[in-house]
């Protein structure tokens, strides 16, 4: 089965954007960058929300920057055909290999996992996260943590008061300071039944 994962980059404090709105201290350096594209191989649709979306449309025509180097052309070049899946109420058309979600997310994961497809089902943005974590979907967190403390702004992480048990399967240092944290969530097995015996 095709796994769900959540992959963004987080500040030390736990926020992916900072109290007003900035985020200008996830942009990755060479290594980092690296890192990001190779991850995004192993996707095989990226499911949004609309303020991502819009972030991420810079990429639909960026190769035709003659100024662009290598490594944004390379992930351009995967980014650009990637299915796409944006969340949107307000939305009414998205451009580039994108569609708009016919149904909540819960449906459009069961409807892409039923489907013939390879590659990671990827969650961006940290309120349809908190949606998809609600569910009980999120195979795997992958936090880039960033060496600084924001002070406030939209958690990676849902509040909803819920335990979810992880496993660490990989860690990686980057020279930046930035530390890769991968996380699986840990299911636990369901409990067989038992038949009461009769007269009890």
């Amino acid at each position: 089965m095709r796994s769900v994962t959540y992959s963004m980059g987080v500040s030390l404090d736990g926020y992916i954007v900072g109290p007003d709105g900035g985020f200008d201290w996830t942009a990755p350096d060479e290594e980092l960058f690296r890192f990001v594209t190779d991850e995004i191989r192993g996707v095989g649709v990226h499911l949004m929300g609309r303020r991502l979306y819009e972030t991420m449309l810079y990429w639909e025509t960026a190769d035709q920057d003659p100024s662009l180097d290598a490594p944004m052309r390379e992930w351009t070049a995967l980014w650009k055909p990637l299915p796409k899946v944006v969340f949107s109420t307000t939305l009414s058309s998205v451009r580039g290999n994108a569609r708009l979600a016919s149904g909540d997310p819960a449906q459009e994961i069961e409807r892409l996992r039923a489907e013939p497809g390879e590659g990671d089902i990827a969650i961006g943005g940290a309120t349809l996260a908190a949606e998809v974590a609600a569910a009980g979907l999120i195979d795997e967190y992958r936090t880039r943590v960033h060496p600084v403390l924001v002070g406030g702004g939209i958690p990676f992480f849902p509040r909803d008061e819920r335990r979810v048990d992880l496993e660490l399967v990989e860690t990686r240092a980057f020279g930046s300071g930035v530390v890769h944290l991968r996380h699986r969530v840990v299911r636990q097995p369901a409990r067989p039944r038992t038949r009461g015996r009769a007269g009890r």
